[in-house]
């Protein structure tokens, strides 16, 4: 869940009650092969630990490059009962789902059941078209790459305030739709950039009607092809009950005192649908991104449409069709980041250098704090070691 517009929001409304509520979580035991002689590895390792000492509860890393796998994982993914951070166990991707999703609706393109550039009027069932304003002229790309112009779910005051007064709430996907009945667009479609978790939630509506179940497509297309086995996205009745998810740590006060929050983060990543909800270890992520740049889901054609950036506001490449463009230590990436209450990650391909990466903490990111302050530039730090010639 990206959600960096409602941080004043959320601080206003986190004094409400205090959040105890931990999780299970059992020993687990990584059992893919890596590179124990991969030259950065001793570096990366130091780095990664040096995130921890500055307040960060527990992070896990994967990298793919030519040198092989490497992984790596440091601090806890329980603190109290001082659980260690395992490769094994289970990351939330937050709003990196958005690639996932993106890819089922450009499977559907292939497979002729979607046309990127129709209406979304012409998929989206009449039940959830009532709560959106004027669409006609929204299209399927334009929910893909963020210009539809269609208002945040994320940004409701309402929403928010529901999300921390009953944090074992669970919603679903017509109340996220509920929340921006009656309000306008925010610009014309197509005419600028700007990113929405709503977008993504009406591709997985849309991609339920035309599927009869977007999770299950999702899992057919993309998880089984490419075998991921420790990838999770509400396919089981025990969806995100599993005993090697880590427990999610927030700095509600942004006072670098944290709490955790792993029932409520549970409970709302459950709800989020295409914007949201996927688990998965380290190393299966990295696959997810491996197969999709290698063309093992997507046509070479379909795979460059994916890289057909919009611009932001400063005239610089940006997004494309599920994919963020990104730069690190000056280095051009892309695939996608993703924040919520109890965690945040990086999965991103460097094409130059080809390495793949993925980088998971179990802390929130969606408010400002000194642990995350102060870690910032050990992050920095990872990724000028991983991509130093």
């Amino acid at each position: 869940m990206k959600a960096a517009a409602i941080f004043i929001v959320l601080i206003m409304l986190s004094g409400c009650s205090n959040y105890a509520q931990e999780i299970p979580i059992a020993s687990c035991i990584f059992t893919e092969a890596i590179n124990p002689g991969y030259s950065k590895a001793e570096e990366l390792q130091e780095v990664i630990s040096e995130l921890v000492n500055k307040g960060v509860p527990g992070t896990a890393v994967a990298v793919y490059s030519n040198e092989g796998w490497w992984a790596a994982a440091a601090g806890l993914a329980k603190i109290e009962t001082r659980i260690p951070m395992e490769l094994c166990q289970l990351q939330y991707l937050q709003s990196v789902a958005k690639t996932y999703m993106a890819v089922a609706i450009l499977k559907l393109y292939e497979e002729g059941k979607i046309d990127l550039q129709a209406s979304i009027v012409q998929y989206l069932p009449e039940k959830f078209l009532k709560y959106l304003p004027d669409v006609t002229t929204v299209t399927i790309n334009m929910l893909l790459n963020h210009t539809s112009g269609l208002p945040e779910y994320n940004y409701q005051p309402n929403y928010v305030s529901k999300l921390l007064s009953h944090p074992n709430y669970f919603f679903r996907s017509e109340e996220y739709l509920q929340f921006i009945e009656g309000k306008p667009l925010n610009f014309a479609p197509g005419s600028k950039y700007s990113y929405r978790n709503t977008n993504y939630l009406l591709l997985a509506l849309i991609a339920d009607a035309i599927t009869g179940d977007h999770a299950a497509y999702i899992a057919e297309k993309i998880f089984e092809p490419l075998g991921l086995t420790n990838t999770f996205y509400r396919n089981d009745t025990g969806y995100l009950n599993y005993p090697n998810l880590v427990n999610s740590y927030w700095d509600r006060y942004s006072d670098g005192i944290i709490e955790n929050v792993s029932r409520m983060q549970q409970t709302n990543v459950a709800s989020l649908v295409g914007d949201d909800g996927i688990v998965a270890t380290p190393v299966d992520a990295v696959k997810f991104l491996k197969g999709l740049v290698e063309g093992s889901i997507l046509a070479p054609a379909t795979l460059e449409l994916m890289k057909t950036w919009v611009n932001d506001k400063e005239g610089k490449p940006t997004y494309g069709l599920g994919l963020d463009y990104a730069t690190f230590d000056s280095k051009p990436a892309y695939g996608h980041s993703g924040g919520g209450l109890g965690a945040g990650c990086y999965l991103y391909y460097f094409p130059e250098q080809d390495i793949y990466v993925f980088m998971g903490i179990n802390l929130g990111t969606v408010t400002e704090g000194p642990i995350l302050t102060n870690a910032e530039d050990t992050v920095d730090k990872f990724f000028e070691v991983l991509l130093r010639e």
